[in-house]
């Protein structure tokens, strides 16, 4: 959250009243078992400032704090100078003045008060020789202005005592007000230096006004020979051929141009009409900040977008399900770019078809397939819960022998953690086949119909039937459903009475039996160098342990969002495909048949008998 400039100190009851640092703000978010400290940019601080890092370890509680990074010279004073010298100067006395806090112990803050936020921040944060709590005083502002005047600090910050936290907005619930006139300019050349004097003579400065980048006039003091030359490297860097004013100004002296990319601090006594700053001194460059951050009017098109936004979707938000509080952040983050669907629809699509996708999760070890910023960017499979899951998430510890420790593994009995888990990433559902108390013996059997990039989905579903006609002619009842990409999963009931040995053994046979009577179109071999590109793969090795396919009503990471989704066998004709079932048509259509597989989870079948009887059929 960001204050506005405000031009005079003011008494007001409703108000409360900080010293303004001069610093780097800075964000703390211990909400993970690895602290994350960073810019409002979102560049890391923790190298810059590790022993502020470090020491945030020492905190008791999972916070996300706002503050600033204040370095202090010889006298005690605040020095901004200082704190961008931190390399030069290790042993630089430092702070972390931590003025809000937005997120405790699994619960946003942010749309609590202000006061209240600082009284929880007081009890919560653990206060160090490092790490210090920015604290305020109530209605008399001006008197404190005049105190801070006194010091000879940068001004003071107003805050309305009721504000809640707006990320990213200037708000005019936050006022600053300065004893100078100080204002950030973009560095956009240099002049030829005159006399003894090397490097540079002045900078070339830029502003934007109504999103165009206009001169704002020149500096050439503020510096000494030490300052002149660092400047001067990170100048040569960014030279540019041309001016980056639409109006190139005149100058006494000649100009090397600059890409407008470095931003500095200048004083200045008043600021002409025509955009120009009067007596303008260098203070300092800010590399915490952007030359977007001075351009108002991309500010604006920005704050626009994310209103629209904020009016059909909440960015950030709480809900509780099964008496647990679960925090939903983001939910306007797109997951399915050419399809438009967000984050947010993917937890409501999932918490709409709930009654019937859980009772095909519970207690069963999930295999987490993540994309957190959507099925354009890298997904990743996660196993084990980690540290930082709440202590409401359901986990139980398997033994990996190809890892040689255990694993906790977390599985989905309700709502709240289904939505926790979409929250995460977790765009498909990828349960094991056992369920606990008992995972050595599977509920049911799986046959994975996978077909390579030349086969057609009708090939599969010729594939899917023979497999049928199979399971009729020994009297198995088979349950089948698109894979929600390109193949068909058909699952058997097993009802736990074998273990996974005899189950994959089982497959395996059933498998033959396919692929005998489909020999031109089916393949047993697994591997991809040694398998006919044009052939169908009759996968049986699901049915080891620990093996996963996305469950029954999950959302699949694909162009369309399309769902695994049951089908009746009668259902399966040619011109059927995966992605006629999708987020948007699915909970109509299983309100309407049912939940089609919850046969899968009764009584299994008899498989001695059926092997009896296969022998009669051979």
């Amino acid at each position: 959250m960001l204050a506005k400039p405000f031009e005079k100190a003011f008494d007001d009851e409703d108000w409360i009243f900080e010293i303004k640092w001069d610093g780097y703000r800075a964000i703390a978010d211990l909400s993970e078992k690895q602290p994350l400290f960073y810019s409002r940019n979102g560049i890391s601080f923790v190298s810059k400032f590790d022993k502020i890092a470090d020491d945030l370890e020492n905190q008791k509680h999972k916070m996300i704090l706002d503050g600033e990074i204040v370095a202090y010279d010889e006298n005690g004073k605040p020095s901004f100078q200082l704190l961008q010298q931190i390399g030069d100067n290790p042993d630089l006395a430092l702070t972390y003045q931590v003025f809000d806090l937005l997120w405790l112990n699994g619960h946003s803050t942010e749309e609590l008060p202000l006061i209240q936020r600082k009284e929880l921040l007081k009890d919560a944060l653990v206060e160090t020789n490092l790490i210090k709590y920015c604290d305020h005083i109530k209605e008399t502002g001006i008197d404190f202005f005049e105190q801070m005047k006194k010091m000879e600090l940068e001004g003071m910050i107003a805050k309305k005592s009721d504000s809640v936290y707006n990320e990213n907005s200037r708000s005019s619930d936050w006022l600053k007000i300065k004893f100078t006139n100080t204002e950030e300019a973009i560095i956009c050349g240099f002049t030829e230096p005159r006399g003894t004097r090397e490097g540079f003579g002045a900078l070339i400065l830029g502003k934007y006004i109504d999103g165009k980048l206009i001169y704002a006039g020149h500096t050439g003091t503020g510096f000494n020979k030490e300052l002149i030359n660092e400047i001067h490297n990170k100048l040569k860097k960014i030279v540019s051929k041309t001016s980056p004013f639409e109006n190139v100004p005149k100058t006494n002296m000649p100009v090397t141009w600059t890409k407008p990319e470095l931003v500095c601090e200048i004083k200045f006594s008043e600021i002409t009409k025509d955009g120009i700053f009067r007596h303008p001194v260098f203070v300092v460059i800010r590399e915490d900040k952007n030359p977007e951050d001075l351009n108002q009017k991309t500010k604006e098109m920005k704050a626009k977008t994310s209103t629209k936004k904020a009016e059909t979707s909440d960015k950030d938000k709480e809900i509780t399900l099964n008496k647990q509080k679960v925090k939903l952040t983001n939910q306007d983050k797109i997951y399915f770019p050419k399809d438009g669907i967000t984050k947010g629809d993917v937890i409501e699509y999932y918490q709409s078809v709930s009654k019937y996708i859980l009772p095909h999760l519970k207690n069963r070890a999930l295999s987490l397939n993540r994309f957190p910023n959507g099925i354009e960017e890298l997904g990743f499979y996660q196993k084990d819960a980690g540290d930082s899951v709440p202590d409401w998430i359901k986990t139980t510890k398997v033994y990996s022998e190809s890892t040689d420790k255990n694993i906790d593994y977390i599985y989905c009995n309700d709502k709240a953690t289904l939505a926790y888990l979409n929250n995460l990433g977790c765009i498909d559902l990828n349960p094991w086949n056992s369920s606990l108390p008992d995972l050595e013996n599977p509920d049911f059997l799986v046959l994975d119909l996978d077909p390579s990039k030349k086969n057609t989905f009708d090939d599969v579903i010729e594939t899917a039937l023979q497999v049928n006609e199979v399971l009729k002619s020994i009297k198995i009842k088979g349950y089948c459903k698109t894979s929600g990409s390109t193949g068909i999963h058909i699952y058997i009931p097993m009802g736990g009475k074998y273990d996974f040995d005899q189950v994959k053994d089982f497959a395996h046979i059933l498998m033959k039996q396919v692929n005998q009577k489909l020999p031109k179109l089916t393949t047993l071999e697994r591997s991809l160098k040694k398998r006919d590109d044009k052939k169908i793969y009759l996968d049986y090795l699901q049915n080891r342990s620990g093996q996963t396919l996305a469950s029954v009503y999950s959302i699949r990471p694909k162009e369309g969002a399309s769902v695994s989704m049951p089908l009746e066998w009668e259902e399966l004709k040619k011109g059927l495909k995966p992605t006629d079932f999708n987020i948007h048509n699915a909970l109509e259509r299983v309100k309407g048949k049912g939940d089609l597989f919850k046969p899968v989870l009764g009584k299994g079948i008899d498989m001695m008998k059926a092997l009896e009887l296969l022998q009669d059929v051979e």
